[in-house]
């Protein structure tokens, strides 16, 4: 069971999830469209950036915090924000494809199994 740190943390990154996901509505899914609008580039780079820095807060407070890729969402972070000219728009249209998507799921199952205890 998290304590109230760690699901404070978790609900920031479902909540830079779910607005991230509202960008998208009725946005076509062709990468030829996203790899121009430089806005929504801008707010996937962004969210994953609370993403991440969420999570590199939970391990520093609970090393033993387990979640699936935690320490590759972390590093996905620390890429965006200090070798942010070397991001390829491809990188960030695979986050928002599968990557995004997998660490909702997880997130979303923490949370979910908090509120049952």
């Amino acid at each position: 069971m998290a304590d109230e740190y760690v699901l404070k943390h978790l609900q920031d990154v479902l909540d830079a999830i779910l607005e991230l996901e509202s960008f998208f509505v009725d946005y076509p899914r062709r990468f030829d469209v996203f790899e121009k609008d430089r806005l929504r580039i801008a707010a996937v780079e962004r969210k994953t950036e609370i993403m991440g820095e969420a999570l590199n807060r939970i391990l520093k407070y609970d090393p033993a915090f387990s979640l699936p890729h935690i320490k590759e969402v972390i590093k996905t972070r620390n890429r965006i924000i200090h070798g942010y000219d070397s991001v390829e728009t491809e990188f960030l249209w695979g986050l928002l494809l599968r990557h995004i998507p997998a660490l909702k799921c997880d997130v979303e199952q923490i949370l979910a199994a908090s509120t049952q205890n």
